[in-house]
């Protein structure tokens, strides 16, 4: 990477490997620990959605708040509440019990970034690096994030798999994994500990702009609104089919078990994470929003295909001919956020519109668990996403490839 970070940039890259490492540890298995608990599937369906309505209005808070309260004290109330759900997820099964540690708590059922840590740690990426650098910085921070996320579900179903096969029951094996995500939460913490002062706000407030608005917006909140909708729409799509999601369905129709569930998605997370590099180059010579738009298409209709296809062998290779594309828009999207704002609205831009995305997310679950229910019904999930985010994409294009961002 020929990118010189300060220390504060690579102790940023640390924290969100070990985070994006404890959401794809978890996601392979959450949705089997919950069905060994007990759970039903609508239970299952609703605990998720409000897993992550609750990761919602806490990134809100935290996220509106960084600027004036700290980042760094921010970032490390994400950490505790991340063990703290974590602890209670292992300890019980009680649906109700559960639902508090769901809402209150921070719990990646995707194996995706959630919570407020990426909103503020953009923020200040944003404050470390100039404009020109941006993509490509946010390009390497998305690759490495997917590469610890794949080595995370490696590693998750591995070691539900081995402790299966050393006698123990499947609850137990899963439980440990649970337990194992709770760990990097209070590891975490420990990282962003050794933040310095210089990922707090600059405080400079951009020329003639008034005083910040709801959510700490100005001038740039209609743009930031109307990217949050369009936003909210596509991780909407994405949510009906999140990793835990695509991994239920592999077992559900194919009996894959753990391990090779796990190795399933550390490809997916690889190839998706190296597609990101891409984006920088492309965008430097099509723009951001036609990379964002024309890269994303493409990879919604494979991701259409994948129930249609005869086989599991079949079925996996157009999963992984999506993760080749599907994630060049995510540099692509943070960067051009981070771009068309004040610089002192960025730190509420990143939160508002991170807020929207896992708004989008936290309604899609209740929808998808009933449909896999119903064995006629579980190709809805892919062909509900692909088309919801084909339309995001031409509505993206249509409302904002004429407005460049600022230099």
């Amino acid at each position: 990477m020929k990118i010189a970070l300060p220390f504060d940039g690579k102790l940023l890259f640390l924290t969100r490997t070990v985070r994006l490492f404890a959401y794809g540890f978890l996601s392979v298995v959450l949705l089997l620990y919950l069905a060994e608990a007990g759970l039903t599937e609508f239970q299952i369906g609703l605990l998720l959605s409000l897993t992550l309505i609750g990761d919602t209005a806490v990134s809100l808070w935290i996220t509106t708040q960084a600027d004036r309260l700290g980042r760094r004290r921010m970032l490390l109330l994400g950490a505790g509440l991340m063990a703290f759900a974590g602890i209670v997820f292992a300890f019980t099964s009680d649906f109700t019990l559960l639902l508090i540690a769901a809402v209150i708590g921070v719990i990646s059922p995707s194996g995706h970034e959630i919570g407020p840590f990426l909103s503020i740690e953009q923020a200040a990426f944003s404050q470390l690096i100039p404009g020109p650098r941006r993509t490509q910085v946010f390009a390497w921070y998305h690759l490495v994030g997917s590469l610890a996320a794949a080595a995370g579900a490696m590693a998750g179903g591995l070691l539900a798999q081995s402790m299966q096969m050393a006698g123990w029951n499947a609850f137990a094996s899963y439980q440990a994994v649970v337990l194992g995500y709770a760990a990097l939460g209070l590891v975490l913490g420990l990282s962003f500990l050794r933040l310095s002062p210089a990922v707090e706000v600059a405080g400079q407030i951009a020329p003639g702009s008034s005083a910040p608005s709801l959510f700490g917006l100005h001038r740039s909140r209609r743009i930031v609104f109307k990217l949050s909708g369009l936003f909210s729409l596509d991780s909407f799509a994405g949510g009906v089919v999140i990793q835990s999601i695509l991994a239920y369905w592999f077992h559900l129709l194919y009996g894959v078990e753990p391990a090779a569930l796990g190795g399933m998605f550390f490809g997916a997370n690889v190839l998706s994470g190296f597609s990101a590099l891409a984006a920088g180059w492309l965008a430097q010579r099509f723009g951001l929003i036609n990379t964002m738009v024309f890269t994303h298409i493409p990879s919604n209709v494979l991701l259409i295909l994948v129930p249609l296809m005869p086989s599991f062998p079949l079925a996996l290779a157009a999963l992984l001919a999506r993760a080749c594309i599907s994630q060049m828009d995510v540099p692509t999207r943070q960067s051009y956020t981070m771009a068309v704002v004040d610089p002192d609205e960025r730190s509420a831009a990143a939160g508002v519109t991170g807020v929207a995305r896992t708004l989008g997310a936290a309604l899609a679950p209740v929808f998808a668990g009933p449909l896999l229910a119903s064995p006629a019904l579980m190709g809805v999930p892919f062909f509900l996403a692909g088309g919801l985010k084909i339309a995001y994409d031409l509505l993206l294009c249509r409302s904002f490839r004429r407005l460049e961002p600022k230099k």
